[in-house]
């Protein structure tokens, strides 16, 4: 039986979003109105945490290596979107594993390292390998995205608003195609 919950307050509360953000969505809405009626409420970062947690895993990770696209990046952050991007074109164990542990083995202290844990985080097991499996929370894909995205912006701090407004825009594409 489906509770009569406002249908976004599962991933406001999984990816701690804002009250004041949560209550700019409304029954009703498309996942893409529902990110689009918050970043034009001029709440970028909730639009940003919206999109990352609607979008099935292996699009989140095809955004977020979109967005990197054309980007100067240090040769850490290529090693973390290059993991990405062998997992996007062959999701298979072991190129989830790699990126997770490169993550594990940065400390999640970069950005490559946000990168590798949203694949690393896509599914498989937390377990060390020859452990019983630990399966990572649905969320946490969504909420490395986030964290690399924001890191990305960031690189241009003059232009970091412009920059994360673009990333949720490339988004809404994504959120109306997942939705058919």
């Amino acid at each position: 039986m489906e509770d009569d919950r406002q249908p976004f307050a599962e991933a406001c509360e999984q990816m701690q979003i804002a009250e004041a953000a949560c209550a700019l969505l409304r029954p009703g809405m498309r996942p893409a109105q529902a990110v689009l009626a918050l970043l034009e409420g001029s709440q970028p970062q909730a639009a940003l945490q919206l999109a990352a947690r609607l979008l099935p895993k292996r699009y989140v990770v095809a955004w977020l290596c979109q967005c990197a696209r054309g980007q100067a990046l240090a040769p850490e952050a290529r090693a973390g979107v290059a993991l990405a991007e062998r997992w996007l074109r062959d999701p298979v164990e072991s190129n989830r594993r790699a990126a997770y542990e490169y993550a594990n083995a940065g400390g999640y202290a970069s950005l490559g390292t946000w990168f590798a844990a949203a694949v690393g985080w896509a599914d498989g097991s937390l377990a060390p390998a020859g452990q019983a499996a630990v399966s990572p929370p649905e969320h946490l894909t969504a909420r490395a995205t986030v964290a690399a995205l924001n890191l990305l912006a960031a690189a241009q701090p003059q232009d970091f608003a412009e920059r994360r407004e673009a990333y949720v825009r490339q988004a809404l594409a994504l959120l109306d195609g997942a939705a058919q």
